[in-house]
């Protein structure tokens, strides 16, 4: 794990200030992602974890930009990437930062990369649209990324259709399309789903030397905590659209203040423990059109709900230094009734 890195030093590279995105579902507006902060530094990894329906890759995607136009958008907020606000973009600016400063690893390669194209093709559709190369060298360079995401016989692969691939080969080259231009900074969206055990582990080893080789920045985003314990530097909580918990990975693991992060730390299979069944959370993350309008979104989950958390909706706040908490029983002073 990479030591520990304050939250409160050194400038972001990203900055998410107060971002609210919503979709349009029959002429009104829900919120997917609910007036949420959080930065990330440079070098710096950071785990977002929850439940499906949590808001993370929606989150993703309003960084990126590339919510769906007429059902998607973002309300209010600000998304700041290297002291420029992206929100004030244009889609023509947004097109020469997407793909070559932010660049992002999307679920399921298999429907990711386009079945009528081969592989090459596709790489060297990225390097067209960054640079000014010639089709040779834009071979040469797809054929050179192929082999540094370990794929062997990459002078045959690039000729080859995603369909001919495995899906750990698929992933690899989902992420040579992601390095192809070094972005700064890197999303990746549940990069090892679908994938066997041992196949996971590989594409970790290979996105932690990625990030060593080119002091990237990375928000991985996953429902395996045993993937953030590995490779991440601090830890983003999130339940129902909202930040729950908030610190570096090591108070995370041995120090779980939300109620929420709690549960989900006990629902990790343990090597030397007797239970023959594992822990879990007793219901389902509220869907967009059934949010809570006041209280904490998790209580009517909650182990150590009180009569108001259904009425008082907790603030993130910082119960000690690096770590933030949303949740009544940590609140340094009383809140008002009905208090959004």
């Amino acid at each position: 794990m990479n030591p520990k890195t304050s939250l409160h030093k050194e400038a972001p590279l990203l900055e998410v200030k107060n971002l609210e995105t919503a979709f349009d579902i029959n002429g009104k507006d829900f919120n997917a992602v609910d007036n949420i902060s959080f930065r990330v530094k440079p070098r710096q990894i950071v785990g977002v974890v929850g439940e499906s329906g949590c808001g993370k890759s929606v989150m993703s995607l309003s960084i990126m930009q590339l919510l769906p136009k007429g059902i998607g958008k973002i309300k209010s907020g600000e998304i700041i990437y290297d002291g420029i606000n992206l929100e004030k973009m244009s889609e023509a600016q947004i097109n020469k930062i997407r793909g070559k400063d932010i660049s992002m690893i999307f679920q399921e390669p298999m429907t990711s990369l386009n079945p009528v194209f081969n592989i090459g093709y596709q790489l060297q559709e990225v390097f067209f649209n960054h640079m000014k190369i010639s089709k040779k060298e834009a071979r040469l360079k797809s054929i050179a990324l192929l082999k540094s995401v370990g794929i062997s016989r990459p002078e045959k692969i690039v000729d080859e259709y995603p369909h001919q691939l495995s899906g750990g080969m698929r992933q690899r080259v989902m992420i040579a399309m992601a390095i192809a231009c070094q972005p700064k900074l890197l999303i990746a969206d549940e990069p090892t789903t679908a994938l066997d055990v041992t196949v996971q582990a590989q594409i970790l080893d290979l996105l932690k030397e990625i990030q060593t080789i080119n002091d990237m920045s990375i928000i991985l985003i996953t429902h395996d905590l045993g993937v953030v314990a590995e490779m991440c530097d601090e830890i983003i909580v999130m339940y129902a659209g909202k930040i729950v918990e908030r610190t570096d990975a090591d108070t995370l693991f041995n120090n779980p203040k939300h109620p929420y992060t709690t549960l989900l730390l006990g629902a990790i299979p343990k090597m030397d423990s007797n239970e023959e069944r594992l822990s879990s959370i007793q219901g389902m993350v509220p869907s967009l059109t059934n949010m809570p309008e006041v209280g904490c979104r998790f209580a009517n989950r909650c182990p150590k709900a009180m009569p108001a958390c259904f009425t008082v909706t907790p603030s993130l706040s910082e119960i000690q230094l690096g770590h933030e908490v949303a949740c009544l029983l940590f609140e340094t002073s009383k809140p008002r009734e009905g208090v959004r």
